[in-house]
């Protein structure tokens, strides 16, 4: 799963929805995988308004990424500083994957298992509530 398909997730349980400890969801026991994609610096610009930064910040930190600056980027131009923000946000976004791992929602504590590189987000009947 990669760390731009987790900016989007928050937890599935009914009540926790909306609930601001529900987002992000906590990683741990993970093994990540990089994989080397064409970079593709339109596409970073172009997604860049629906990521969510302080999202993604605490998940890099739990993951242990520190590479991307403390504020999200206002402008990303073609000069060297902004090129090595968007090749930064190309590499932990696109390149970076959770193999195996669990994220844990901060509200109700429903641990949800990432196995082979995908996410089991559905719930038991008796959780839905």
């Amino acid at each position: 799963m990669k760390l731009l398909t987790s900016n989007f997730l928050t937890c599935a349980v009914k009540s926790c929805r909306g609930h601001p400890d529900a987002y992000p969801l906590h990683f741990s026991d993970c093994e990540l995988s990089q994989t080397n994609l064409e970079f593709n610096p339109t596409f970073i610009q172009n997604i860049m308004p629906r990521i969510e930064w302080p999202a993604l910040l605490a998940v890099c930190a739990e993951l242990g990424n520190t590479s991307l600056p403390g504020q999200a980027p206002e402008k990303m131009d073609d000069s060297e500083e902004g090129q090595a923000v968007l090749q930064s946000l190309h590499n932990v976004l696109l390149e970076t994957s959770v193999r195996e791992g669990k994220m844990t929602c901060g509200k109700c504590g429903h641990v949800y298992l990432v196995k082979e590189g995908i996410a089991n987000m559905l719930l038991a009947e008796h959780e839905v509530v």
